[in-house]
């Protein structure tokens, strides 16, 4: 399954036509980690007509009076898509006390309400965050410092991939985006990313 991830940045090339269709074909799944404007969100789906699963960055505050358009939020939720099992969880680690910040302990709550859903799907495939796990290409201030609950659930649940925002980068090559844990490869998905899921 073709995937476009995006992340933290608008990229205005994704939405430029190019010969009449979309600036990148065949995709057939969009993945959003947050802090983007709902309306870009919306813009994509209709330009990829592919289903887009969502969690909130820090900074998306509009979502519940705008919310995008034909979008699905996968906050604390597994979905089922295409015989894949994706989750999410949105939000950054508390820094300032505005929406979307979690304690450490917070989000170690809302990781362990999913644990009858995942023992009964028996796994997943993809986990879909705006976080990074701790010390997996995060950084140390409070603000940018990831979940150490997430490296857990790594362990625990060993999904295929685990994709986040958050950490703005620029990388001279793909390779640059992925760290290997175990068997998940986590992949910073800032600006935008293509893969295969």
């Amino acid at each position: 399954m073709k995937t476009l991830c995006v992340a933290d940045t608008v990229v205005k090339d994704l939405l430029a036509p190019v010969g009449g269709g979309p600036a990148i074909a065949d995709v057939e799944l969009l993945l959003s980690c947050g802090d983007l404007p709902p309306e870009y969100l919306t813009s994509l789906r209709a330009r990829y007509d592919a289903p887009l699963l969502y969690v909130l960055g820090n900074h998306d505050l509009r979502y519940k009076t705008a919310p995008p358009i034909g979008c699905t939020s996968v906050d604390r939720r597994l979905i089922m898509l295409g015989g894949r099992k994706i989750v999410g969880f949105s939000g950054s680690r508390w820094y300032n006390g505005n929406i979307n910040q979690y304690t450490e302990e917070q989000m170690g709550g809302f990781i362990r309400k999913l644990r009858f859903t995942l023992w009964r799907h028996r796994g997943l495939d993809v986990v879909l965050t705006h976080a990074p796990p701790r010390h997996i290409h995060d950084a140390e201030d409070l603000c940018h410092r990831g979940f150490r609950s997430f490296r857990g659930f790594i362990d625990k649940y060993r999904p295929r991939l685990f994709l986040h925002g958050h950490i703005h980068a620029l990388f001279g090559s793909e390779e640059e985006r992925r760290t290997r844990l175990d068997s998940t490869e986590v992949i910073n998905c800032y600006g935008y990313h293509l893969l295969e899921i």
